[in-house]
């Protein structure tokens, strides 16, 4: 068997997706701890230093306790290889979270027991479903007072017209857990309330009708537990590969991530149900992860993660071949070759060379702006892949510039951060100033910070009169001339210099295309 086909099993590539404050960060924590990555997990109880967990590395994500960038984080267990991407818990933050979904195999969604589905995990999940990702459901904080788990279970059905298979089922619940039970395994694993910093696991074989059941959890305990598993069993189907795969299907795991508890039981399930690298859909053909060819495409850059070195990272998903070191590849936007010397695997904030890579890895690679968001890199064949997308800023505001000596500065600051994704940058036709848009407000708190720490501007953004954008088309150079003049002050252009309409109000965007049929209005545009 060819070294390509064996790494390729071994590999799991999945997103952690949640509400902010579900615990996704602290489950990430555990995972690497799992993985011998952490000694011990910087907890969100932990003080001080000990507090600033591993994945979020960026400023205002320390200060406001919340993940704004997507991380990636690899790491080995049980001889499976793991790459796993932590995306942004906040709303404002979507479109960074699509597009990280666009280079995982898998995901997993994590819920509060008290809280069930809440708006984000809904929006995350509707991300999901455009793209059929297979999703495993981790219900945490159990061993706090929750809702009844078939309530959960019930409400994961209606909302997201999901199939649930529970995998392990809660004895007890906050004060009460006494741990939980593998319903494919017939075994307990028992729930010891002082652990939580560290890997323990105490598991008892005992099937339903076995007295050591009674002797583990209680005999009240154990009885609440056969109903319950006698109701599961009855109402809800098993567990099938095939279903999930498609998307149809969620395997359900309850435990708490706080107290390390049922986290190796998710870990091993993503090990055993989620799928090693999957095909991808170029613009030519379908590419299989097994092709002797490397291929691969960029979905995240991300500018000064090494604020002493002007660094900017492309994190690269490989799709197919075996990648080594100081390999050239075709660059197919610009039909430019490079040669990748120096290639990163990421562990939260540390990195190390990446000497060999196979599909489903994520690589860093260190480049001076030549990568973009959807950038394609092969062997020599000039395929694209599909379904990243550029989507329509739902916020749009107009800088404000303290000194006007710095505008040039200003520029290379607006375009550095729209490179990465965060935003993106408008210039009016009408020669005013430059306009950015993003998904959600958040985001503007967040360039001002960057633009102050790492371009030491200081600059602002105000209200511009417009509410939305969109890019137009018009398969007639004249149509689009007679529109173009028609709405001169509405118009921009992008960074790649594609025209882009802007609105005041929705009224006028509705108004402009029943005025002008033959222009189409798009609020996503497919990058190449």
């Amino acid at each position: 068997m060819s070294t390509l086909i064996q790494e390729l099993a071994l590999r799991r590539t999945f997103a952690i997706i949640s509400h902010p404050d579900a615990g996704k960060t602290t489950l990430t924590e555990k995972l690497l701890m799992f993985g011998g990555a952490i000694q011990m997990a910087g907890a969100v109880r932990a003080r001080g230093e000990q507090r600033r967990t591993r994945s979020d590395w960026m400023a205002i994500e320390k200060e406001r306790g919340i993940s704004v960038s997507a991380s990636v984080m690899s790491f080995e267990h049980e001889g499976l290889s793991y790459n796993l991407l932590d995306t942004p818990g906040h709303e404002d933050f979507s479109e960074d979270t699509y597009r990280t979904l666009t280079a995982v195999d898998s995901a997993v969604m994590v819920l509060d027991a008290a809280k069930g589905i809440e708006t984000q995990t809904l929006k995350l999940f509707e991300v999901c479903r455009l793209r059929d990702v297979p999703i495993v459901t981790f219900v945490n904080k159990v061993d706090r007072e929750g809702r009844d788990p078939l309530d959960l279970l019930d409400e994961i059905e209606k909302t997201l017209a999901l199939d649930v298979a529970p995998v392990t089922w809660p004895i007890g619940m906050g004060r009460d857990l006494k741990g939980v039970y593998d319903l494919l395994r017939d075994r307990v694993i028992l729930f010891d309330p002082g652990r939580g910093d560290h890997i323990a696991e105490i598991a008892v074989d005992a099937s339903l009708d076995d007295p050591r059941l009674d002797e583990a959890v209680g005999k009240a305990a154990a009885d609440k537990l056969r109903d319950d598993v006698e109701l599961v069993r009855g109402g809800y189907p098993e567990f099938d590969l095939e279903s999930f795969l498609a998307g149809h299907l969620t395997p359900v795991f309850f435990g708490s991530a706080l107290k390390t508890f049922g986290v190796a039981e998710l870990l091993r399930g993503v090990g055993r149900l989620a799928p090693a690298p999957l095909a991808r859909k170029a613009d030519t053909r379908i590419v299989e992860p097994a092709e002797d060819k490397v291929s691969g495409f960029v979905f995240k850059i991300q500018a000064n993660m090494d604020p002493n070195h002007r660094d900017r990272i492309a994190f690269f998903r490989i799709c197919s071949g075996q990648f080594k070191r100081g390999m050239k590849l075709k660059h197919v936007r610009s039909g430019k070759v490079m040669a990748v010397y120096n290639p990163v695997f990421f562990l939260a904030q540390s990195r190390e060379l990446a000497e060999e890579a196979f599909p489903g890895d994520i690589m860093g690679i260190p480049n001076h702006g030549q990568l973009r968001i959807g950038d394609t890199m092969t062997e020599g064949e000039d395929i694209n892949f599909l379904g990243i997308p550029t989507f329509a800023p739902e916020v749009l505001r107009r800088v404000r510039l303290d000194d006007p000596m710095k505008a040039k500065q200003l520029k290379k600051a607006l375009d550095d951060l729209a490179e990465e994704g965060v935003s993106q940058v408008f210039k009016p036709l009408d020669g005013s100033t430059w306009i950015v848009g993003v998904v959600g407000p958040l985001q503007f708190d967040v360039l001002t910070t960057r633009i102050g720490a790492e371009y030491n501007i200081k600059a602002g953004f105000e209200d511009g009169g417009f509410v939305t954008a969109r890019w137009v088309f018009a398969d007639e150079p004249a149509e689009m001339e007679r529109f173009m003049a028609a709405n001169k002050s509405n118009m921009a252009e992008d960074r790649d210099g594609g025209l882009v309409y802007l609105a005041r109000n929705s009224w006028q965007l509705g108004r402009a295309g029943q005025d002008f049929p033959k222009v189409r209005f798009t609020a996503t545009r497919e990058q190449h």
